[in-house]
C-alpha cells in the first residue's frame, strides 16, 4: 500500500496510512444502506457495524448493555454483605487506590452510602510511604474501628495486607489476578483467573456500579428504597476514560450517559474541577482524559492521596471549590517535576539501544510521576514503556503499554519468577518494585516475555488517516453526527482526517508547549487546530514559522465553543510539506 498523500516521512517522522480498501468498500455500503455521511460510515464500518445495527450503535442505551451483575463470581455475597452493614448501621471503611479509577469507586460508594444516610470511612494510602494497595498496618488499623472494609482499584493480589484485618472485607477491583485469592468475604475482579474474560474491559468504577445495581436489587426484593443509580454515571464515565478502558460494550453507554450527566453540572466537585480547567464545551471523553484526570490524579501523585477522592464526593461547592484549587495546584507542581524527570529518561532512552521496552531509571526521580514519564516514552517511541525512581537501592515504576500487548501478564510473570519484589496491574498499564541491581536484568527479561506480542504489531511508525476532509466539509453538523458514533478512546479511535494542501494562515505558541494555528483551502472558511505539547517535539518548531507555507495537515476534529456558539477545531496529530 502507498503512502497516503504520499507522506512517507513527517514532520514527526511518520508514513501515512489510509484506510484499507475492504473497510473503505464497507463504508461505502454502510453509507448507501443507511444514508449517514461517509466519515461516520468510516466509523461504524471499521467497528464491525452492520446496516441493520446502525441506530442501536448510535445510541447506546444502558438497559439494553448492561450486564447482570451476577455473572461476575462472589458478587452475591459482596452485595449481600454490603445491604447487611448499611440495614444494620455498621461501620464501613472504603479503602481506595489514589488515582482516578480508584477516587471515583470510592466517591461512588460513599454517594450511595450518603443517599441512605450512612456515612463511610475513606483512606487512600499514601503513595510514597505505603505504596499501592492494601497494606497490613493500615488494614489492621481500619478493622479495630470498622465491621466491613471495602477495597476498591485494588486488593486481588493484597494476601499478606488482608490477613490482618479483624472485620469482613470485600474487594472490588480489575487488576490481574493469579490462581489464588485473598482472604476476604468476596472478590469481584472480571480478571480473576477463574472468569470467562467477557467484562474484562471494566475498570474498577464500573465493577463498584455493577455492585451497587446488585445492592439496589436487592434493597427492591426486600421492600426498601433503593438510591438513584444514574445520576452516578458521571463518576464512572470519569474513571473509565482515565482509567484507558476500553471503550467497548457497556463501557461506551457508561461514558456516553455520564457525559451527558456530567453537562448537567450537578456534582460540585466535578464542576469545581472544570471551572478550574477552563473547560470551554460540553464535557468529552478528551476533556476526562486530558483536562479533569490530570488533576485529580494530582493529589495522589505529588500531594495528599485522597484529596482527588473527597473532591469528587464533597457536596459542599464552596469547599469543591478549594479542593479543585489545591488539585489544580498540585497538577502545576507536577508538570514541573513530570518536565525534569522526562528530560532525564528521554536521554537515558535515546543513549541506549532502543530494543522492544523503552526504559529508564533514576536515584531521586519522584514516585508520582513515573506513571506519566512512562506514557510520554511510549508516546515517543511507540514502544511499551518503564520508568522506574530509585531510593534506598529499591526501585519503584510504572509502565505503560501499547495496543496489542499485554504488559499487566508480562509484570506478573516478572514477579512470579522472582525479578521483581512485586509488581501488577493490567494490559495497558502496571506498576513494579524492584532491587537496584536488578533492574537491567528485569528490563532484559521483559523484552522476552514481549517479544512475541511485538512481532506481531505492524505499522509501529504509521499514522493511520481515516479519510480525506475538506475544511468546507468540517461543520458542527458532522461534528455531532461523528460524535454519536462515539465515545473515543482506548480501543475505539476517534477518526483522525487528512487536510491536504492547506495554506497555513497563522500559526503561535499557546502556553508553555502547545501550538495554535489557523489554515485554510481556496473558497473555503479558514479552521483553528491546536496541537497540544508540540512545542516539545518536531512539529510545533517546525509549523511555529510556516505562515504563507502549504502542508498537509492530519488531525481529529473536535467541537469547541467561542462567543456563545459552537464550532469545529482541529486538533492536529502530525503535518507534512505539500508539493
Amino acid at each position: 500500500m502507498t503512502a497516503f498523500l504520499s507522506v512517507s516521512s513527517s514532520l514527526t517522522g511518520r508514513l501515512w496510512r489510509g484506510p484499507e480498501p475492504g473497510l473503505e468498500r464497507a463504508a461505502e455500503a454502510l453509507a448507501q444502506d443507511s444514508r449517514l455521511p461517509l466519515p461516520v460510515s468510516r466509523v461504524l464500518a471499521s467497528r464491525g457495524v452492520e446496516p441493520h445495527d446502525c441506530a442501536a450503535y448510535l445510541e447506546p442505551r444502558l438497559r439494553d448493555l448492561l450486564p447482570d451483575p451476577l455473572t461476575l463470581r462472589d458478587m452475591a455475597p459482596a452485595a449481600e454483605r454490603i445491604v447487611a452493614a448499611v440495614q444494620a448501621g455498621q461501620r464501613i471503611a472504603i479503602f481506595a487506590d489514589y488515582d482516578v479509577d480508584g477516587g471515583a469507586s470510592a466517591a461512588l460508594l460513599i454517594d450511595w452510602l450518603r443517599r441512605q444516610g450512612r456515612d463511610a470511612t475513606l483512606y487512600i494510602p499514601d503513595r510514597i510511604d505505603e505504596g499501592y494497595g492494601p497494606n497490613a498496618p493500615a488494614i489492621a488499623g481500619l478493622s479495630a474501628g470498622h465491621d466491613l472494609i471495602v477495597c476498591v482499584d485494588c486488593g486481588t493480589l493484597s494476601f499478606d495486607a488482608l490477613a490482618a484485618a479483624t472485620c469482613d472485607v470485600i474487594v472490588l477491583d480489575h487488576h490481574q489476578g493469579i490462581e489464588t485469592l485473598p482472604p476476604a468475604v468476596a472478590v469481584v475482579n472480571p480478571n480473576r483467573m477463574d472468569e470467562d474474560g467477557s467484562l474484562g474491559h471494566l475498570c474498577a468504577a464500573g465493577v463498584v456500579f455493577l455492585t451497587l445495581v446488585q445492592c439496589n436489587r436487592l434493597l427492591r426484593e426486600r421492600g426498601l428504597p433503593q438510591p438513584d443509580l444514574i445520576c452516578l454515571l458521571d463518576l464512572v464515565a470519569l474513571a473509565t476514560v482515565a482509567d484507558v478502558a476500553p471503550l467497548v460494550g457497556v463501557n461506551r453507554a457508561f461514558v456516553r450517559q455520564g457525559l451527558a450527566i456530567m453537562a448537567r453540572r450537578e456534582r460540585p466537585g466535578l464542576v469545581a474541577l472544570a471551572d478550574v480547567a477552563r473547560m470551554d464545551a460540553a464535557p468529552s471523553a478528551f476533556h476526562l482524559g486530558f483536562l479533569l484526570g490530570p488533576r485529580i490524579n494530582a493529589g495522589g501523585r505529588v500531594g495528599r492521596a485522597d484529596l482527588g477522592a473527597q473532591c469528587l464526593a464533597c457536596t459542599d461547592p464552596a469547599r469543591a471549590i478549594r479542593y479543585a484549587e489545591e488539585l489544580d495546584q498540585l497538577n502545576r507542581d507536577r508538570r514541573a517535576i513530570e518536565a525534569a524527570v522526562r528530560e532525564a529518561a528521554l536521554a537515558q532512552v535515546e543513549a541506549r539501544d532502543p530494543g522492544l521496552v523503552a526504559w529508564a531509571a533514576g536515584a531521586g526521580w519522584h514516585p508520582g510521576v513515573v506513571g506519566i514519564v512512562a506514557a510520554r516514552l511510549k508516546e515517543a517511541t511507540n514502544l511499551p514503556s518503564v520508568v522506574i525512581g530509585v531510593e534506598n537501592g529499591i526501585g519503584k515504576g510504572s509502565a505503560r503499554s501499547v495496543p496489542g500487548v499485554d504488559l499487566g501478564r508480562a509484570i506478573h510473570r516478572l514477579a512470579a519468577e522472582g525479578l521483581l519484589l512485586k509488581g501488577g496491574g493490567h494490559a495497558m498499564a502496571a506498576g513494579l518494585t524492584v532491587e537496584e541491581a536488578a533492574i537491567p536484568a528485569a528490563m532484559q527479561r521483559l523484552s522476552e516475555l514481549l517479544a512475541r506480542e511485538l512481532a506481531d504489531r505492524s505499522g509501529a511508525h504509521e499514522l493511520r488517516i481515516s479519510g480525506l476532509l475538506d475544511p468546507a466539509g468540517a461543520t458542527v453538523e458532522l461534528m455531532q453526527m461523528l460524535e454519536r458514533a462515539g465515545p473515543y478512546g482506548q480501543a475505539a479511535p476517534a477518526p483522525r482526517f487528512a487536510f491536504a494542501d492547506q495554506l497555513i494562515d497563522s500559526a503561535a505558541t499557546m502556553g508553555d508547549s502547545h501550538l495554535r494555528l489557523r489554515f485554510r483551502s481556496p473558497g473555503s472558511p479558514p479552521v483553528d487546530a491546536v496541537a497540544w505539547g508540540a512545542m516539545s517535539g518536531p512539529l510545533g518548531p517546525a509549523l511555529l514559522g510556516a505562515r504563507g507555507r502549504r502542508f498537509h495537515l492530519a488531525g481529529k476534529l473536535e467541537l469547541s465553543q467561542w462567543g456563545g456558539r459552537e464550532r469545529v477545531r482541529l486538533r492536529l496529530d502530525d503535518a507534512a510539506p505539500a508539493g
